[in-house]
Order: C-alpha cells, then structure tokens, then sequence
C-alpha cells in the first residue's frame, strides 16, 4: 500500500539514457564522417565521431576502438534501436558487425514532481549530503547513496534525479526520497 501512495504521489518521466557499448571493431572515423551525413568528425579537439540519429532522436559517440556512447534516448528500447542503426551504417562502410553488442546502462536522468510545496533552507539544515546556493541556482543538491542518485529539489516540488542505472534504482531513489522528506517535514 505505502508504494502505490509514493506512486500515485510522484509523476517521473525519463529524460535521457547514457548508455555505453563495445562493438569489438575498429571504425575507420575519417571514412565514416566522409560517407556518412549527420556526422561530426574534429580529431584535434576531439577523438570520437559524433553520429546523429534522427529516429529516436539522439546522438552517438564512436570512436576508433569500436566503443559507442548513445544519449539522448528515453528508454532501453530505443538505446536498441540507435545502436542496430549504427551497426547499419557501419556496414554502409565495409565495417560488418557480428556480434550482438552488450549495451551498459551508465547513467538514466529523470524529471517529476514529487506534489508538495519544499523549504529548501530547512531541507538544506535537516538532510545531510546536500548544497543549496539559492544565490548560485534554485535547487537544492541532495545526493543519496545507496541507490546512487543525485537530485536536483526545487521549492515547487519539481525534481531532477541523475546517476541511477536502471529502473528499480530510479524508482527505489524515489521512494527512499519521499520518505526521507516525510520524515523531514514531520519533524518541523
């Protein structure tokens, strides 16, 4: 009962996905930019390839060695969906991939609103492992450990989490967030 409380509480919505993966191949970087539209290729500033997928929407770092970065997704599904239209495009250039790549979820971030009002100078004193600048920037930095998350609290109630790997994670953050900032406010 205590979770669909939490649940019917919170709304979040995932923002972006980072997810990492090795395709076990060198990519000729040079070849792909010169072949390939929506690509990005400046070696002296940067040693990877930036690949930009239209559907889903997002962008793909890869370098020389094979390794990918994909951000901008929403969801594993769509990391899938980019990775196998990069493979695509590889082969375009006589790069053939055989092996189903793993794909490593390194970071998810996610948006809500937890629906109450927060005094961030209270929070700020009450909680430990927090900053909250109001000078610098709104928010209010509480950073959990176990799950390893980092929100960004806002006075409204609005909320962002980052540094969580799949969805029991961002969804135990949440509840251990909530609970915590009961606590807090019946406390005052």
């Amino acid at each position: 009962m205590a979770k669909e409380t939490i649940k019917s509480q919170t709304s979040l919505k995932i923002q972006n996905i980072v997810a990492t993966t090795s395709l076990g191949k060198d990519v000729p970087l040079t070849k792909l930019a010169k072949t390939i539209p929506n690509t990005e290729y400046n070696p002296e500033q940067f040693p990877g390839l930036v690949l930009r997928v239209k559907e889903p929407k997002s962008a793909v770092l890869v370098f020389s060695s094979g390794n990918l970065v994909c951000t901008g997704t929403k969801s594993i599904a769509q990391v899938k969906l980019v990775i196998e239209q990069v493979i695509k495009t590889l082969k375009k250039i006589n790069v053939n991939i055989t092996d189903k790549p793993k794909i490593t979820v390194q970071n998810i971030v996610a948006s809500g609103n937890i629906n109450m009002d927060l005094n961030l100078n209270y929070l700020a004193l009450e909680l430990e492992n927090t900053e909250y600048e109001p000078e610098q920037f709104p928010g209010l930095v509480y950073k959990l450990v176990e799950p390893n998350a980092t929100f960004l609290l806002f006075s409204n109630g609005k909320l962002v989490c980052t540094g969580t790997k799949n969805n029991q994670q961002l969804n135990d953050s949440m509840e251990q967030l909530i609970a915590t900032l009961k606590e807090a406010n019946a406390n005052r």
